[in-house]
């Protein structure tokens, strides 16, 4: 499982979830400034380079590769402001977020809910 850390990018972290899952075939999982993505095998390995390009091409299609760099660290990727540029998030769009679960696809807007859901699957 990778982490994908989104706090300089919150504004399109949703829109860059459904680019980059699509894009590495995997599943993803809402977090508050983050996202995961686990592959659909528990035997499998996602290629951390593959999910970096995926980055990289989603920052270049809405023109923002010049100003932010994409950092891998073990199993956790940053994306983090050069210039200190951030692409921020309104209000409105931080009260809509999603928490999904990643063994059925349960959806919630409580990450309080996710969790009690989550040990159903491990009775």
């Amino acid at each position: 499982m990778l982490t994908v850390d989104c706090r300089d990018v919150l504004s399109v972290k949703n829109e860059l979830l459904v680019y980059v899952s699509d894009s590495v075939a995997a599943i993803p999982t809402l977090k508050n400034h983050k996202f995961t993505l686990s592959t659909f095998d528990d035997d499998e390995i996602l290629d951390i380079d593959s999910v970096i390009n995926a980055i990289k091409e989603f920052l270049d299609s809405i023109g923002e590769n010049n100003n932010f760099a994409v950092i891998s660290n073990n199993d956790t990727i940053s994306i983090q402001s050069i210039n200190g540029k951030i692409i921020s998030n309104d209000s409105e769009t931080s009260q809509n977020e999603m928490f999904t679960c990643t063994h059925c696809g349960f959806v919630t807007r409580y990450q309080v809910e996710l969790n009690v859901h989550m040990r159903i699957h491990y009775l």
